[in-house]
């Protein structure tokens, strides 16, 4: 039955066998908003005081003994993750934890905006800026990384994001947009990329670029595209399809090759993949031509290519091929870890991979 009729998705429930009480959540553009009630009736909630919740993301609802309070994970744009707990009846919060941050100053970490620009159908598509603290006194300096999520269907959230962080601490813009096919704005907006209309995702991020032109902050000629697994294959799609707006390419684990990527990623999970990208059966045209390795000649800005030798899902041939063919015409560096998998996760090798990436983008991008 329907309890509670929204515009915004509800992303987590939590309720109190005993005593009834619930607290659920929505995601309204990114930012979590907790309700706190009371379950009276099969299909009613008579609610609390609305939580004094940060403006941040929180999730892992849990009761104490009474349901009285509650603990929750907060995380935010300038604040890494920590546990607060709140008062059910009153909203009042306290702050249980204090994590560090490596004595890193808090200070020093720069808070997103959430902005909204419009494609190339109107479609709005939501996105996250953060800007370097020195950005007014560089109008029309600064460049920018476009950093793409994977998923496809995920979110960029305003949680804490450490390269994120890294980047502007090192003079960059960072920009993150939620192109069509993200999760967190309806099952319509989620479907929107699927299989022939892959490439429209690639438009979004061609949009989200022409909004960046317009910030009085932003150099438009020093504008590079980042991402992870399908990340990966958003940087790709966007340096062929629209050279001319890149400076340099970072693609990590990132798809070149639809059809060897279907082929040779774990069998287990290939017909998921296959609902959202396409069939090799049915659709193996189309994913030859959306693939980037069939149109690399396009690409004119130097790229970067990370990837773990051990990756189940995105094989490293995906990096192989692309940084190979790549290489004949545009400077292209490549790393890869022998002991990862499909990401980065080990610190030491967190450390040496972004930092040469951003060394690379220092090369390539800044002024």
């Amino acid at each position: 039955r329907l309890v509670v009729d929204e515009d915004w998705n509800v992303d987590g429930v939590a309720l109190d066998d005993e005593t009834g009480r619930v607290v659920y959540s929505r995601n309204v553009d990114g930012y979590t908003e907790l309700t706190v009630g009371d379950l009276t009736g099969p299909t009613t909630i008579e609610e609390r005081p609305a939580p004094e919740l940060p403006r941040a993301v929180a999730g892992g609802v849990s009761f104490d003994d009474d349901a009285d309070s509650f603990a929750v994970t907060v995380t935010g744009t300038t604040t890494n993750t920590n546990v607060h707990v709140l008062d059910a009846d009153t909203g009042e919060r306290g702050r249980w934890t204090a994590a560090n941050t490596a004595g890193i100053p808090r200070e020093s970490f720069r808070d997103r905006d959430l902005i909204h620009f419009e494609s190339f159908d109107g479609l709005e598509v939501p996105g996250f800026l953060t800007l370097p603290a020195d950005a007014d006194e560089r109008a029309g300096e600064v460049p920018v990384v476009v950093d793409i999520h994977g998923g496809p269907e995920s979110q960029r959230r305003p949680s804490f994001y450490a390269l994120g962080q890294y980047f502007v601490s090192r003079g960059y813009a960072v920009f993150e947009p939620n192109v069509r096919g993200s999760t967190g704005y309806g099952e319509e907006y989620t479907r929107a990329d699927d299989v022939r209309n892959r490439m429209d995702s690639v438009r979004d991020l061609r949009a989200g670029v022409k909004w960046l032109h317009d910030h009085p902050a932003v150099d438009p000629d020093r504008i590079a595209a980042l991402g992870g697994s399908y990340g990966g294959f958003m940087v790709l799609a966007a340096l062929t399809e629209y050279p001319d707006l890149w400076a340099a390419g970072v693609d990590i684990v990132g798809i070149a090759n639809f059809v060897t990527f279907l082929e040779n990623t774990g069998a287990w999970r290939r017909e998921l993949r296959e609902a959202e990208y396409g069939s090799l059966a049915e659709d193996r045209e189309f994913l030859e031509s959306i693939s980037p390795i069939n149109n690399i000649e396009a690409i004119s800005a130097p790229l970067f290519v990370l990837h773990g030798a051990n990756d189940p899902r995105v094989p490293v041939g995906e990096a192989e091929q692309i940084a190979e063919e790549v290489g004949e015409h545009v400077p292209v560096e490549k790393l890869v870890f022998e002991d990862e998998g499909h990401g980065i996760s080990k610190l030491e090798n967190r450390i040496e991979a972004y930092t040469r990436v951003v060394d690379f983008l220092d090369e390539h991008v800044r002024p």
